[in-house]
């Protein structure tokens, strides 16, 4: 006797539906803020019914985390070309391009808005790209000090911090160039900050 094939319950998803709202929500997010964003305007930008959007996510909070999560999902490669400073540049260089995109800071500026009124919102920001770019900044520094590069008798944690910060400040607060050059600047100024003394390189 031949099993009968067991059918989904209920209605299968349509990804061309979530991925215009999807795209719609983060639009939105940009334009006008995340206390402004509505469920109804998210369905009216997407063209997607409402009870199509009300069936997938049932308030807004969880809808901007999904976009959210979506566009933190990414991966960053932990380079290693055995000199820190060149690995420290070409992430901090990465960030940079990303914040140069003009549509950036009013996207981060209603991130923030959201994190501080939404845990889970805020869960999808630190979880998503920010953590990943953050244990590749701290693989390297962490090779460097094995190696006896640097001496960092701080907590690791802040070191990231004093370098994910300037071109965040610039981008959201400031709006002062974010480039390669201030990429550079912040490498060097942390490196000579935690840089060993020139004695003892190489003894660790």
């Amino acid at each position: 006797m031949t099993a009968t094939p067991v059918r989904p319950v209920g209605r299968p998803r349509d990804e061309q539906a979530d991925a215009a709202l999807m795209a719609a929500t983060v639009a939105l997010i940009r334009e006008v803020g995340y206390d402004a964003l509505t469920m109804d305007a998210v369905a009216t930008r997407a063209g997607v019914a409402r009870t199509t959007l009300y069936r997938r996510w049932r308030t807004k909070a969880d809808l901007a985390a999904a976009a959210i999560e979506g566009i933190m999902r990414r991966t960053v490669a932990i380079p290693d070309s055995g000199d820190a400073e060149a690995d420290l540049l070409a992430l901090m260089v990465g960030a940079t391009r990303m914040y140069r995109d003009p549509a950036t800071a009013e996207l981060l500026a209603g991130f923030v808005s959201a994190m501080a009124r939404s845990d889970r919102i805020a869960a999808a920001v630190r979880d998503g790209f920010v953590a990943t770019w953050r244990r590749a900044v701290r693989a390297v520094l962490e090779r460097a000090a094995a190696r006896g590069a640097l001496v960092l008798d701080v907590d690791v944690e802040l070191v990231v911090d004093l370098l994910a910060s300037p071109p965040f400040f610039r981008a959201v607060i400031t709006g002062a160039p974010v480039d390669d050059v201030i990429a550079r600047d912040v490498v060097r100024v942390v490196l000579r900050a935690f840089a060993a003394p020139p004695s003892s390189r190489g003894l660790a």
